[in-house]
């Protein structure tokens, strides 16, 4: 290998293919500085050595559209987290990580995890929520005000009985830690040229690419915006050529799967969550020594730390999720104009669709939620505990908290 010749996608295959793609990526996650064949192929060479040979138990981390690329962009921690697993547990547990859809995709990793056939994964809690409906209960408009308040339920004890504990008697998911942002609409080529929006009556009679969500479903035609579910490999061309106004995600995720190039505008309607969690097998989890155990969940809390940390910096200083996107970050150089709406026009979609004002559209699900809970009234007691913090809290200022002891 050149010395200081820079790495690019041909040169990590290189590296992957004599070392492994799991020693290549936890490699360049260690490094500090530039990127180049020479320094990352002997990183590779030294994790591989290191990771060889002392596992107890080898665990497939289906990570959907994840590599070492874009959880730059997004920090949500999955390779981060594979890494401290091998070494807190001294290589007993070795982490073959699995992104960029080569095992999983967002749609069916909870499926092949709850078969077994990966261990861990990492997808959207709503994308999930088509094979496991009970992630739908992060879902109802307008719980949660803030990123703030996502992290502060996930950190609350209370997330054991309406959130994780459902989710491994329902599902045989052991929920572990979740980035956390909330949703809007990113507007493509069609709104290049027209006003940054500011009101919700200038996004009525859209027709917006909607995700595997359910909730979410309710919340769009309450507020008028057409929800299409349209293939991803159709939906960058669409929001270029016009064929659809937008698409419901949240900026992190617009960023890291390459959408700037083809939107104008991302409208902050934080109408709900946009949650890319980590989680696993619950029968792989129990199989685990006990020991280990307690490893894969102080791990998880570091985590839940980590993205908390991480990505709120990332949303700022690489996406550009702000009103005024620095020039060298992916808004930025695309052009991505941020339109952030009053807390006025934020009430208004909230009386539109939320169910603390509209609560008719909302009751089928909220009484099999309910149903699936064991009886809790999950909706208003996670809205209750998402507002325990003051509402503007930032996210970086919400206390950690050990939720399962």
């Amino acid at each position: 290998m050149k010395k200081g010749t820079p790495l690019d996608r041909r040169g990590f295959m290189r590296i992957a293919g004599r070392y492994g793609f799991t020693s290549t990526a936890l490699a360049i996650t260690g490094i500090v500085g530039p990127l180049t064949l020479e320094g990352v192929g002997r990183a590779a060479a030294a994790t591989s050595d290191a990771r060889d040979g002392k596992a107890i138990r080898t665990l497939k981390f289906g990570a959907a559209g994840f590599n070492e690329n874009n959880l730059k962009i997004q920090e949500s921690g999955q390779l981060w987290f594979a890494r401290e697993l091998e070494k807190r547990t001294e290589g007993a547990l070795k982490i073959e990580f699995i992104g960029s859809n080569a095992i999983c995709n967002q749609l069916d990793c909870v499926k092949k995890t709850q078969q077994g056939i990966v261990d861990l994964f990492t997808a959207s809690t709503q994308n999930s929520a088509g094979s496991a409906p009970y992630y739908n209960v992060l879902d109802f408009a307008y719980m949660f005000p803030s990123r703030a308040a996502q992290h502060h339920f996930l950190y609350s004890k209370k997330s054991e009985k309406l959130l994780r504990e459902p989710m491994r008697r329902l599902h045989n998911i052991q929920f572990l830690y979740s980035h956390c942002e909330l949703r809007g609409l990113m507007m493509g080529k069609k709104f290049e040229n027209k006003p940054t929006i500011t009101s919700v009556e200038e996004l009525a009679g859209t027709k917006n690419r909607v995700t595997g969500t359910q909730l979410g479903r309710i919340a769009m035609q309450l507020m008028n915006l057409n929800p299409v579910p349209i293939a991803w490999e159709e939906t960058l061309d669409g929001l270029k050529q016009g064929l659809i106004d937008g698409a419901e995600t949240w900026m992190g995720a617009a960023a890291y799967a390459n959408m700037s190039p083809v939107l104008s505008q991302a409208v902050d309607l934080k109408f709900f969550c946009g949650t890319e969690h980590t989680a696993m097998n619950f029968k792989t989890f129990q199989s685990l020594p006990a020991k280990i155990q307690d490893i894969v969940m102080e791990t998880s809390y570091d985590a839940q730390q980590y993205t908390q940390q991480r990505q709120e910096k990332a949303l700022v200083d690489i996406v550009g999720a702000v009103a005024n996107p620095g020039k060298d970050t992916v808004f930025g150089k695309a052009g991505v104009r941020v339109a952030t709406l009053s807390d006025a026009e934020i009430m208004k979609a909230q009386k539109m669709c939320s169910p603390e004002f509209n609560p008719k559209p909302w009751e089928e699900w909220r009484e099999r939620l309910n149903k699936m809970s064991g009886g809790h009234d999950v909706y208003k007691e996670i809205f209750d505990i998402a507002r325990e913090i003051p509402k503007d809290m930032a996210a970086v200022d919400v206390k950690p908290n050990r939720w399962w002891m």
